[in-house]
């Protein structure tokens, strides 16, 4: 059971990841996304998974299912920033002739590698930022991704390594749009997120570079019910904390998402209105709006790559079974 097969989605290849506990399906050359994360054991999806009808909406906005990468997350005033006296223009695309969440949607990634073997099975996928004239235009840096989607039993790695090939020093971020099902049931549901406060946001959801208590998110430290929760939320992480969220059903199973903490230091909660079918739980490098909030990276969570650089970030799901409590 731990090996790699092929499918088709939409017309597209997909690769799936198989183990004895869960089946992972990748659509390479739509984005690169984890479209579907099946647990076997529990016969439930355990994404929002997109339809093949639903294949216009998502090329119009893929960060709408799956685990879609976001490069950078969030929203970008005007779409404009500058950085070490260059100024950048990100096309406009959302209310208030705003930027959000990124250049990254559809590009077709390659896959490099398969590997299989007796603890797990493994895909990596490369993409360059010069094979895509859109992305040239906007940011006109050449970058190299690769990311290794490693699946072992009931727990599945990513592993992203960004490469500065050529161009000028830069600011970056990430962040991964993650969508999980709750299957209509909110109030059974309980999410617990070490956070320390909320990003203020504008009427435009910009933040404005200030913190406020959690106030009834407090309740995010012990498990807080998602019944009658309406999130769309930004939240500076816990210091002391392990940078994990923990989404766990009243029967003890559930999900535990954790990020390197040292570089991913906030986290996006989106729920689409009144919880009811998903909770977006969305980890970032950067705050959105980073280059324009504030000079201070340790508040604003900035990278910046220098020619010849790589970065490594990764992240983990893994799935809980009440047994294992």
């Amino acid at each position: 059971m731990k090996q790699v097969t092929k499918g088709q989605w939409g017309g597209y290849d997909t690769y799936i990841l198989h183990s004895r506990d869960l089946e992972v399906t990748l659509l390479p050359r739509l984005g690169n996304s984890v479209i579907s994360l099946w647990d076997c054991k529990e016969n439930r999806e355990i994404l929002r998974r997109p339809d093949e009808s639903d294949q216009a909406f998502f090329m119009q906005k893929p960060y709408h299912f799956g685990i879609p990468l976001l490069i950078p997350p969030g929203r970008i005033r005007k779409g404009q920033f500058q950085f070490d006296g260059v100024s950048y223009q990100f096309d406009q695309n959302t209310a208030g002739n705003n930027h959000i969440h990124g250049l990254h949607r559809t590009q077709a990634w390659c896959v490099s590698d398969i590997e299989e073997d007796e603890e797990g099975c493994a895909v990596t996928t490369e993409f360059r930022t010069i094979d895509d004239p859109n992305w040239m235009r906007q940011f006109p840096v050449s970058l190299k991704f690769e990311m290794t989607f490693r699946l072992q039993d009931a727990h599945l790695k990513q592993s992203l390594k960004v490469t500065h090939l050529d161009g000028p020093r830069i600011p970056f971020g990430i962040g991964y749009h993650t969508w999980f099902m709750i299957d209509g049931q909110p109030e059974r549901w309980n999410l617990k997120l070490p956070v320390e406060g909320i990003y203020e946001l504008n009427d435009e959801l910009l933040p404005s570079g200030q913190l406020t208590d959690l106030g009834p998110l407090e309740a995010l430290d012990g498990g807080m019910n998602l019944q009658g929760t309406d999130l769309d939320t930004a939240l500076r992480g816990s210091v002391s904390q392990p940078s994990e969220a923990l989404l766990l059903r009243d029967d003890g199973y559930g999900v535990r998402y954790s990020v390197d903490g040292n570089l991913f230091r906030h986290w996006v909660l989106y729920t689409k209105g009144p919880a009811d079918q998903f909770l977006c739980v969305e980890p970032f490098t950067w705050l959105p709006d980073a280059p324009n909030v504030s000079d201070d990276s340790s508040f604003t969570g900035l990278l910046v790559l220098d020619p010849g650089q790589s970065l490594d970030l990764s992240t983990s799901l893994e799935i809980i079974y009440p047994a294992k409590l």
